[in-house]
């Protein structure tokens, strides 16, 4: 009876769980989610749209430092009378922007090197490794410094920055990943019948990659926006007039004592973002590897 009791106490939430699930995520995620890709987007097209740039950039210094809720700008303004509310958004834009760069560019860049060195033999394997090694001997601040010397600062640099940090350790996991997959009695096959490496990691390797990268790559989201936040507060990433939430931060500090709203909005912004990125990144992880739903 004691069996009995226990068995459904654990599969009630189970059942539960599942229902208020779609496509592995809650419907709580999906809405924070889809509620993230409408703001950023939103942020994207009044930072790039010209007709539209006065909204983030228009100043007014009759009406610097107005609190929340004041009329024509509900989050109030900055130091120079800019809304926050377009700012916010637009530097959120920002964010997410170079976050997604980051990822394509590091997963992309940590694919191709990880399937060559699970899977094109022990040389590629050795050399793949050193340069991983070398690769994470660099922290991702101090290429951005390099960078910045070289190219100058701005968003590009971060984005290289990053990137260039970033896609050794998804490389290490995806050259695991590959050094199991090599094992399977398709890949096996289609060895037998002639096919080569490259067809078979096209063919093979990649589709079977595809929910680890997923899963990598929204947390490298969320990592990079965090690292571009910090880059941007000093100085290296976004340069003015182009907004970010760590540029947002920076400036707020100069006003803390004076005005508190521009940082506590910026940095819940970047809270809640990163939050939900990871949030996002968990679930579709339980859900591509169900052995961890069912620990949990």
């Amino acid at each position: 009876m004691g069996t009995t009791l226990v068995t459904t106490a654990v599969d009630v939430p189970a059942s539960r769980r599942k229902r208020r699930r779609v496509g592995g995520m809650t419907i709580s995620a999906w809405v924070g989610l889809a509620t993230l890709a409408v703001a950023a987007i939103a942020g994207l097209i009044v930072l790039l749209v010209p007709s539209l740039r006065h909204l983030w950039t228009a100043q007014d210094l009759r009406s610097t430092f107005l609190g929340p809720l004041s009329p024509g700008h509900p989050l109030g303004t900055d130091n120079l009378g800019r809304d926050l509310l377009w700012r916010t958004l637009a530097g959120l834009g920002v964010s997410v922007g170079v976050g997604v760069g980051v990822a394509l560019l590091a997963v992309s860049l940590g694919l191709m090197v990880g399937i060559v060195g699970g899977f094109f033999g022990r040389a590629a394997d050795v050399a793949t490794n050193i340069v991983i090694d070398v690769t994470w001997a660099f922290p991702a601040i101090l290429l951005a410094v390099l960078f910045a010397g070289w190219l100058g600062p701005g968003l590009l640099t971060v984005v290289l920055a990053l990137a260039l940090t970033e896609w050794a350790g998804f490389s290490r996991i995806i050259r695991g990943e590959v050094l199991s997959l090599r094992e399977r009695d398709y890949v096996s096959a289609a060895r037998v019948l002639g096919r080569g490496r490259v067809a078979i990691s096209v063919r093979h390797f990649v589709p079977n990659l595809m929910p680890v990268t997923l899963v990598l790559a929204v947390y490298f989201v969320a990592g990079a926006i965090v690292a571009e936040a910090g880059l941007s507060f000093l100085g290296i990433g976004a340069q003015p007039p182009t907004p970010s939430l760590g540029s947002a931060l920076a400036q707020g500090r100069d006003y803390l004592t004076r005005t508190w709203w521009p940082v506590i909005l910026a940095g819940g912004v970047l809270t809640l973002t990163v939050l939900l990125l990871n949030s996002v990144s968990d679930q579709l992880r339980e859900h591509f590897d169900p052995r961890i739903g069912r620990r949990r």
